[in-house]
């Protein structure tokens, strides 16, 4: 499965939706399954429109990866202008069992650490304010379980 998601910023906020599944909530970026008669791109401005309900255009490729169960992300910085997102809806999770339960613009102080992680291998350092922000933190360990 590829999953293609769309990396949305307004200066240091990032476009986020947060999910819940059996207790367990997260914050990704918007984006979800390719389906069998798209492209990555398409299926990103697809998944946009559903879950925050903002049509967007792709400005270019910023990450792709493989993670260790296999599932491969490709990810597209994608300008959304002036529009403002709201919650939309995951059509894989109707009615009760609708896990999408929050769309928002955080920055990076405001993102937990496990869900802030995937956003450096969707690209995020190649957005310039992040890039900035990320080399003014020192040098400081912030890794909450050392070993």
């Amino acid at each position: 499965m590829i999953r293609a998601q769309c990396l949305v910023h307004r200066g240091n906020h990032i476009l986020l939706a947060k999910h819940r599944l059996d207790g367990v909530e997260w914050w990704c970026l918007p984006g979800g399954r390719v389906e069998p008669h798209e492209n990555p791109c398409d299926a990103a401005l697809r998944e946009l429109e559903e879950e925050c309900c903002v049509g967007g255009k792709i400005i270019r490729q910023t990450g792709q990866m493989i993670d260790g169960y296999g599932l491969e992300s490709v990810t597209f910085l994608i300008d959304i202008g002036s529009q403002e997102p709201c919650l939309g809806v995951d059509p894989e999770f109707m009615g009760d069992d609708q896990i999408l339960v929050e769309v928002g613009w955080l920055t990076l102080a405001e993102i937990p650490e496990r869900d802030r992680a995937y956003l450096w291998a969707a690209g995020l350092l190649s957005i310039t304010e992040f890039l900035d922000e990320v080399s003014n933190w020192g040098d400081e360990l912030s890794y909450q379980n050392p070993p």
